[in-house]
């Protein structure tokens, strides 16, 4: 978009119209959004590492997180559980796999709507998660203790606010990049980066 700056900040597209000569931010702006950028996915790289790490008795915590959303919400629909965990289909339908292959989950298709298959939790299932139930207690105090009660509050409100900046990412960048495929922009005058090669702060 001519006249116009983009940046990805996180997991957000963010847009600032430019002034003439120049881009509406100083350097020192631009490194913060920097360095914000950089440590927000730091931190969830590290997070998906170490998460991907454990396993309950031959379960990833992604299928424990599935098999407690059955039980507080009853037997669920694959592409339900990819919605509303944010998985996507095929993470959902291995992690579903290993579940039925271990006896903790069964599948059954739906009595009124033969063609609607349901995911339910077993005993052994059951049984599993009792005996683990303090492992989502833990993961969530190695994650926060320590954090006085404001500082958790802003947390939720910074997580909240980039959440919301994520409808519609995908499908932004998308757009973006098609535009720039069709319609490659002319050649622009010189003009200094904004990212220099010895940048500390590794970007898209």
């Amino acid at each position: 978009m001519p006249g116009a700056f983009f940046c990805i900040f996180g997991m957000g597209l963010f847009y600032w119209p430019m002034e003439e000569g120049g881009d509406g931010m100083t350097d020192e702006q631009w490194e913060q959004l920097e360095e914000a950028d950089y440590l927000f996915r730091r931190m969830v790289r590290r997070f998906v590492k170490e998460r991907d790490r454990v396993n309950v008795e031959g379960i990833a915590l992604p299928g424990m997180l599935i098999l407690n959303k059955i039980i507080r919400d009853g037997e669920q629909r694959l592409g339900d559980l990819a919605e509303e965990l944010d998985f996507t289909s095929g993470a959902i339908t291995a992690l579903s796999d290993k579940l039925e292959a271990g006896g903790f989950t069964v599948r059954r298709r739906k009595e009124d709507d033969r063609r609607t298959v349901l995911l339910d939790i077993t005993a052994k299932g059951r049984e599993l998660v009792q005996r683990n139930s303090s492992i989502g207690e833990r993961c969530i105090t190695l994650l926060f203790e320590g954090f006085t009660e404001e500082e958790l509050a802003q947390q939720s409100r910074f997580h909240e606010r980039i959440t919301r900046n994520l409808e519609g990412f995908s499908d932004t960048l998308l757009e973006l990049a098609r535009q720039k495929a069709e319609a490659p922009l002319p050649p622009a005058p010189e003009q200094k980066r904004r990212t220099a090669p010895d940048n500390k702060y590794l970007s898209y």
